[in-house]
């Protein structure tokens, strides 16, 4: 995932700061829950082994943030340490005690999943989407928040338009992400099983889907496409980027005098968002 959150929890509570903190306590392991609003479903059975290894080494080196429950504590940040203190057989944990109300705990939990590296897209998703609910912002504002580009968050947050079948598969490594937003791009979409089958029967890459999916939608059956000119590497270098910020299919074809663009879009709302896209771009160079 490629971003920089150098802003990360500061930008949405400028007052956490470690000093801040509560003492550290020793509590029972049995007595922490994990966190509700945990938007991470799966963690790596070989990372929780690995950082179970280090902690039988070394020990928890950060202790886990929770906050008071009605019955011990709930976790806000640090179920990995607690996965891997509980498979390493400990049976009590360092905790730093916050009192977070719900909204404020939800919000940690996410930037702090965030902020990590193996979050599958789905998943970062779905961050970006309960971020922008509970905390009542805009892609753009997101995004000078988290510090990062606005098209990233948009292009994870179109793979939330996908079938739940597909964004399974996603989730599970299946398909890439960019499988996904030319999955979004087919307009007969009770075609998807029978792509989709075909995606994964066959390997097919994302541009090769992308012909596909544009082969479906114009109806034009492959032994009668027309052969694909090959683009120079410098042409085929910039159609990669335009493909990458705009989350679409993007088409560059050259001429001897003039070439063009052509950029795809399927309903009102892409366009819309495409629109968008182009213009955040140019202000951002002006």
């Amino acid at each position: 995932m490629a971003k920089a959150l150098g802003k990360g929890l500061q930008a949405f509570f400028p007052d956490h700061e470690d000093k801040g903190q509560g003492a550290v306590e020793v509590v029972l392991l049995k007595e922490l829950r994990p966190n509700p609003y945990q938007p991470r479903k799966t963690f790596s059975e070989q990372s929780i082994a690995e950082l179970s290894d280090s902690i039988l080494t070394h020990g928890i080196l950060q202790p886990i943030t929770v906050r008071k429950s009605i019955k011990g504590y709930e976790i806000v940040m640090g179920e990995r340490r607690f996965r891997a203190a509980k498979e390493a057989g400990l049976t009590q944990v360092p905790v730093i005690i916050h009192e977070f109300d719900e909204s404020k705990m939800m919000e940690l939990a996410l930037i702090e999943n965030l902020q990590r590296e193996d979050l599958n897209p789905i998943e970062e998703a779905l961050a970006y989407e309960k971020l922008m609910e509970h905390t009542e912002v805009t892609q753009e504002q997101l995004a000078k928040r988290l510090g990062m580009s606005r098209p990233h968050i948009a292009n994870h947050l179109r793979l939330l338009q996908l079938p739940q079948m597909v964004q399974q598969f996603i989730s599970d490594g299946k398909l890439s992400m960019g499988h996904g937003r030319a999955l979004l791009g087919l307009k007969q979409k009770k075609k998807m099983s029978v792509l989709l089958e075909k995606v994964l029967q066959q390997k097919l890459s994302v541009r090769e889907l992308e012909q596909l999916v544009q082969q479906l939608n114009e109806h034009v059956p492959r032994e009668t496409k027309p052969a694909k000119i090959k683009l120079p590497a410098i042409l085929q270098e910039r159609q990669d980027r335009l493909r990458d910020t705009l989350g679409t299919s993007v088409s560059i074809k050259p001429g001897k005098k003039k070439g063009r663009i052509e950029i795809d879009y399927f309903s009102e709302d892409d366009l819309e968002r495409i629109v968008e896209l182009l213009v955040d771009q140019q202000e951002e160079h002006e």
